[in-house]
């Protein structure tokens, strides 16, 4: 009974989702800069696209050796020293002078990032008892979707007064001030990790679930981050638009995935979680296709919101079915290796590739290539989601 009655922890939820906030601005805060950045540099979309994979393979590091490190400090310690370390790198690499020391900070910055999610999950199905986990999830998801609005926003008005660098800089500072409050005042993960080892990561990859769920998250990462970090200049240098402009659009367009992002708890619990996923992925690759074949002053933004909004719900069912997938020895694990594939295909390989089908064709026809393939994927899914046990 007492079980039963236990109150959602909305205070460690909502600290987690604040330092979870800003991991993300500090992985896509370059994206609205871009076209800035480029003009600065002198690179085209091809390497300014390449900036993220850069990025993701850090993450990838991070991510693999993140049990490492909350095995010896705990998670607590873990999400501190990972937002503190983001914070000071993204300072350091605001004054960078060549493209060969930016390439180099944002790999560490990558790494660093990637200590936050298999601790972080650990520690938010910690506090939450097994019941709430939905709801938790769906309020951490709120971190990346809030940055998804207000990155482009916030970006926009630092460059009013601000040069991309200063805004890099202040980023980070924000990033510090915030590792610094969660170490004094943050709850919950207490418990330590466990090291990747060879037997438990070899039970969790011959899953086929495993891989089912790598797709899942590839199509996630994919069509949120991946295209995001690609749409502005997408819109500048395709589109025709302002740059002011097309950041505004591209944050406005991210409030409609928020609002239904509080639906996919209600949807996961009434359709169950393959279902749910299954829906979610349809949606989301339909949209996807329409962003990148019907083009317009009206058309374009139509679709982007719509593209948004499906792809918002798949965060939250997808860490729900690897939670109850795996158990909680091995859970951080199993979400750094899932992370791991999925992070650095979706967002880090996908923006590079973008850039130079871009360069040769357009970013049109690459975003509605993404969509075709995210909708191939759906017949695999349901065979093997069959096989998931949840």
């Amino acid at each position: 009974m007492a079980d039963r009655i236990q109150p959602f922890p909305w205070k460690p939820i909502l600290f987690l989702t604040a330092i979870f906030y800003l991991n993300f601005t500090s992985r896509v805060i370059l994206a609205p800069l871009l076209p800035v950045v480029e003009s600065d540099l002198g690179i085209g979309h091809g390497e300014a696209g390449s900036l993220f994979l850069y990025l993701a393979c850090g993450s990838g590091v991070g991510l693999v050796g993140s049990g490492f490190v909350s095995c010896r400090i705990t998670h607590r310690n873990t999400l501190s020293l990972s937002i503190i370390l983001v914070g000071t790198v993204l300072s350091a690499i605001s004054a960078s002078r060549s493209i060969e020391l930016m390439r180099a900070g944002l790999v560490l910055a990558g790494v660093f990032a990637g200590l936050y999610m298999p601790s972080a999950i650990a520690t938010l199905t910690g506090v939450a008892s097994r019941e709430h986990w939905g709801r938790a999830l769906a309020v951490h998801e709120l971190g990346p979707n809030l940055g998804f609005i207000t990155v482009p926003l916030l970006a926009e008005g630092l460059l009013k007064f601000f040069s991309w660098r200063e805004s890099l800089a202040l980023a980070g500072a924000a990033c510090i001030s915030m590792g610094l409050l969660f170490l004094l005042f943050g709850k919950g993960g207490k418990n330590r990790g466990e090291p990747p080892r060879f037997q438990s990561m070899y039970k969790i990859v011959k899953s086929p679930s495993y891989w089912v769920m790598i797709s899942l998250f590839t199509v996630s990462i994919g069509s949120s981050v991946g295209l995001y970090t690609m749409i502005p200049l997408f819109l500048v240098s395709e589109m025709g638009m302002e740059r002011p402009w097309a950041n505004s659009l591209i944050g406005f367009s991210r409030v409609f995935g928020t609002g239904v992002l509080f639906l996919s708890g209600w949807i996961t619990t009434r359709f169950g979680p393959k279902n749910s996923m299954t829906f979610f992925l349809l949606t989301t690759g339909f949209f996807t296709l329409l962003f990148g074949t019907l083009r317009g002053p009206l058309l374009t933004p139509i679709f982007m919101f719509f593209q948004a909004a499906s792809v918002a719900c798949l965060f939250p069912v997808g860490f729900t079915v690897l939670a109850l997938l795996f158990p909680p020895q091995r859970r951080a694990v199993a979400v750094s290796l899932v992370m791991l594939v999925a992070f650095s295909l979706g967002g880090g390989l996908l923006p590079a590739a973008i850039g130079h089908w871009a360069e040769a064709f357009s970013f049109s026809s690459a975003f509605a290539l993404f969509g075709i393939l995210s909708l191939l994927l759906l017949p695999l899914f349901r065979r093997a989601g069959n096989r998931l046990e949840v």
